[in-house]
């Protein structure tokens, strides 16, 4: 099939870096189209920008971010997601607490301990009753299995800082109900580290165990089993600050802060100074095995010193521009979103200064339809 070569290069100008490498390996035809001066251009004004989802006063906004301007940087606000509230009578607007992202769909939890399955392309939704009652310890997970069988895995925790055991159910959206998996005292999950994943259709999280310090767990919606996944090197040698994927590829990432290591000559060699790093898990094994690479490694003293790293930050990785995108304010900094990266320190602000982003979230919209009994 013949294609026109403005078409050519508006397809290929939306394919990652990643998906380009690899294409160049596969077939040497389309070098001369990828090296062209005009591509490199339209690549660069594509992918200078990041869309992404905010949660701003428990409302949900699309913004476009500029990955590039370092004077005046303001988020463009694209469009405001409305969610209705199918129990109020005047129409009112839900107030989401916290989003998950899987393939399109959103699965929103409520301030009024409400749970949810959203896609805001189509504006259709799912409400989920719970067996019982929803609890503000609970954690979720949106994922899906190798026959494209969407499912909810709930995490019950019972405790606090110190719980006593998790409990486990699945949500199938062909019977429309729950069923109770398990339960574990093993190990729990730190309220401040308690942001879940969703990668390939199976959900990854940070755990813990009384005395081992901070673990990679993971869920697999297939085979309905919980595996640890092994963390990159020597994993007592760096503190984990939180978990996140990839902008287009969707690979799960890590985000790690060297221990400072004191030299025993120390009065010949000071301390190692702590570094920023950015892992990318290229691949995981069905037994847990990990293989990972650092994408991204930097100095504190690059960074804006007003910025703060924090446990269970919240972050979205930018492969292609190389560099991290931060929600800001909250004790984290004075700005809106903060964009960091190997000698970059980008603060981004919002038209109304007074805006608070609560989270960020990577979004690919879908066509994926929720029906009453399932969703396919």
């Amino acid at each position: 099939m013949y294609l026109p070569k403005e078409l050519v290069v508006e397809i290929l100008a939306r394919v990652s870096a990643a998906s380009l490498a690899r294409l160049r390996r596969v077939s040497k035809g389309w070098n001369a189209t990828i090296n062209d001066e005009k591509f490199a251009k339209k690549r660069f004004l594509l992918w200078s920008h990041a869309t992404v989802i905010t949660l701003i006063a428990n409302r949900v906004y699309l913004v476009s971010v500029n990955l590039h301007e370092t004077h005046n940087n303001i988020v463009k606000v694209k469009y405001q997601y409305s969610l209705k509230d199918p129990l109020s009578k005047s129409s009112e607007e839900v107030n989401i607490r916290h989003i998950l992202h899987c393939d399109g769909l959103l699965l929103c939890t409520t301030k009024d301990e409400r749970l949810v399955v959203w896609n805001p392309l189509t504006h259709e939704t799912r409400w989920i009753q719970p067996r019982s009652t929803y609890k503000r310890l609970d954690y979720f997970a949106l994922g899906k299995s190798s026959w494209n069988k969407y499912k909810i895995l709930r995490m019950g925790q019972i405790g606090n800082i110190h719980p006593d055991s998790l409990e486990f159910e699945i949500y199938d959206f062909t019977s429309n109900s729950w069923r109770v998996v398990g339960k574990t005292t093993d190990w729990f999950i730190q309220p401040w580290q308690g942001r879940v994943m969703s990668v390939n259709g199976n959900a990854y999280w940070l755990a813990c165990r009384e005395g081992h310090g901070d673990f990679l767990q993971s869920f697999d919606f297939s085979t309905k089993r919980f595996k640890r996944v092994s963390l990159p090197g020597d994993h007592h040698s760096y503190q984990v600050f939180g978990l996140s994927v990839t902008r287009e590829e969707q690979q799960l990432c890590l985000l790690t802060q060297n221990n400072s290591v004191q030299s025993p000559y120390a009065w010949i060699e000071p301390a190692e100074e702590p570094r920023i790093n950015v892992w990318i898990a290229t691949k995981i094994e069905s037994n847990g095995a990990a293989s990972w690479i650092k994408f991204l490694s930097f100095d504190l003293d690059n960074i804006d010193e007003r910025f703060c790293f924090l446990n269970a930050m919240n972050f979205l990785v930018d492969p292609e521009n190389k560099v991290l995108l931060c929600r800001g304010k909250i004790w984290v900094s004075k700005t809106f979103l903060n964009i960091l990266g190997e000698n970059k320190s980008i603060q981004v602000d919002h038209q109304d200064a007074k805006s608070v982003c609560s989270l960020l979230v990577n979004y690919a919209p879908t066509l994926v339809q929720i029906q009453q009994g399932s969703l396919v």
